[in-house]
């Protein structure tokens, strides 16, 4: 894995002139949720000097008061263009964003060339809502929902031809459907869909076990399943196998918040799961190929990579995440080697116990 400290706009750049091309990008850039108008419209805010605006404002604050939220990287399409010039031709490129923010960076990533192909959503139960209650006459609103939902973008730089003669000769282009495929209880797994959740209750509540809908009048059901495969017969008498997850969330890829052991210490205020990260480097990276994330933070798109047999190039501006970063390689390449991953998703009284020896081997029983 390679690791490099420094702004992406200056790093991307070298990697370009070295011949790097990639063949996937799996990032979670700033979202930069702090508007810069009501940052420096306000009556105390700090007079805004002729010629001096857009370097103010690119040193402001955002996020938490992360310095590196401010400001606008992720909304310039020469943010973008840097990265896309260091991609093969029909790579894929996935991104999240924030709600309010998300269509800034979209634009801006289409802007510089790539093909907007879908978005994901990655659905958790967690959030805080951030909410001014009123009184009074106006007792019962509030100003803001509970946050539950990250978009992701998916997007792709264009091929050269068709997809078949762009995987001939650059080997990307295509999505790894049959890896990211939603296992069931049954022989058939799901067609993967552009929806994540993190298997809170809130979530789960949204997706009840329910039919409607599903089957054309002239199908009738044959034993329903929560999980799982059943039949259907249509009026010729013929069976067709379906599945029992219908209308509840096992349709959708399962990934959880971050936990504590899942960050290694990590201070970062962001840190996404390491299943989501490893789910979508599957997705859209060949076997063996590289991955680039322009904006690693924490670096567990690195870890992700590493997971799943890819090799990766992290790119981070702030010195507190690069020592992040090289914490967590050492870990996972240390004694324990990758197998310091899956621990990592274990509960720590867990872990302790697998550490010991005295749990269940995970794969069958001991000799």
């Amino acid at each position: 894995m390679r690791v490099e400290h420094g702004d992406c706009l200056e790093v991307l750049p070298r990697l370009l002139a070295e011949g790097v091309l990639v063949d996937s990008v799996v990032t979670d850039p700033p979202y930069h949720l702090t508007s810069i108008v009501k940052r420096f419209s306000a009556d105390n805010a700090a007079p805004v000097k002729v010629g001096k605006t857009g370097a103010y404002a690119r040193s402001a604050r955002g996020f938490m008061g992360k310095k590196w939220d401010g400001g606008d990287i992720a909304f310039r399409p020469e943010t973008w263009r840097a990265v896309f010039d260091v991609m093969k031709p029909g790579a894929h490129l996935v991104a999240f964003g924030g709600t309010r923010t998300y269509h800034r960076m979209v634009c801006a990533i289409e802007d510089a060339g790539f093909e907007v192909r879908d978005q994901l959503a990655w659905l958790y139960g967690c959030g805080f809502p951030k909410s001014h209650n009123q009184h009074g006459d106006w007792e019962g609103w509030g100003s803001a929902l509970k946050p539950a939902i990250e978009p992701i973008v998916l997007a792709r730089k264009p091929l050269c031809g068709t997809i078949a003669a762009n995987l001939q000769a650059h080997g990307v282009g295509a999505l790894n459907i049959e890896a990211c495929r939603i296992e069931t209880e049954g022989d058939l797994a799901r067609w993967p869909a552009n929806v994540i959740h993190d298997g809170s209750d809130e979530v789960l509540a949204g997706f009840p076990d329910t039919q409607s809908g599903l089957f054309l009048p002239h199908h009738r059901a044959r034993g329903v399943g929560r999980i799982g495969t059943f039949e259907i017969r249509d009026r010729s008498g013929e069976e067709h196998p379906t599945y029992g997850d219908s209308g509840s969330a096992a349709r959708f890829f399962y990934s959880a918040k971050a936990t504590a052991d899942e960050r290694f210490g990590s201070k970062h205020p962001t840190v996404k799961p390491l299943d989501l990260m490893r789910w979508l480097c599957r997705l859209i990276t060949p076997p063996g190929g590289l991955v680039l994330d322009p904006f690693a933070g924490s670096g567990t798109t690195g870890i992700a990579a590493m997971a799943e047999g890819f090799n990766a190039i992290l790119i981070e501006r702030e010195a507190e995440y690069i020592a992040d970063i090289n914490r967590r390689i050492a870990h996972v390449t240390g004694a324990g080697g990758l197998a310091a991953i899956e621990m990592a998703r274990l509960d720590s009284d867990e872990a302790r116990a697998v550490a010991a020896g005295l749990d269940t081997p995970l794969f069958g029983e001991a000799a």
